[in-house]
């Protein structure tokens, strides 16, 4: 039997020096928020991951599949690579395009999560990348992030990284924290 795919995924990732953090519903986990998802998304900014050789390894896999997609020159992201086989988790590649996006996932500790350790963004990027995506349920995840114990210093931690991202997620702050105020 193979390792699962998390672990093969991670495994070419650190092979090519890549660096990467958990984000999405397994990072809101990891800081106590539960809600359900159907794959896992890890954060990168490092393109080559969207290099048509960057995969080969894994794609030689039967029943594995890898979809790339680069952003164009307006897409918030520089793209996303989903893999995915049968009976597991996708897993979802975001590939970011800011240097923000770079600190947090150097910022990322490793926790053990799914029975691997993987890097996990810290409460106050995971905040920022939400507000990034300013979705709805991006919105709750906000939410429930800021009705822990640790509220006081998430929301000092995001205000002092926020000046790095778009005025639209500073106004959605300023929003979301006048009403959890």
């Amino acid at each position: 039997m193979s390792d699962p795919l998390i672990v093969r995924v991670t495994s070419l990732l650190d092979l090519a020096g890549v660096r990467y953090a958990l984000i999405g519903a397994g990072a809101l986990a990891v800081h106590g928020v539960v809600r359900s998802t159907f794959d896992l998304d890890l954060l990168t900014t490092s393109a080559s991951v969207l290099e048509p050789d960057a995969w080969n390894a894994l794609a030689a896999d039967a029943g594995v599949l890898v979809d790339r997609r680069r952003g164009d020159a307006d897409d918030p992201l520089a793209g996303i690579v989903r893999i995915g086989v049968a009976n597991e988790r996708d897993i979802d590649l975001v590939v970011g395009r800011w240097a923000w996006q770079t600190e947090a996932v150097e910022r990322a500790r490793p926790v053990l999560v799914f029975g691997v350790h993987l890097p996990v963004v810290d409460a106050a990027d995971l905040v920022l990348l939400k507000l990034y995506a300013g979705g709805l349920q991006d919105r709750w995840d906000i939410d429930q992030l800021l009705t822990g114990a640790g509220r006081h210093e998430i929301v000092a931690e995001v205000e002092s990284r926020l000046d790095r991202l778009p005025v639209e997620a500073r106004d959605l702050w300023a929003l979301t924290i006048g009403a959890t105020r």
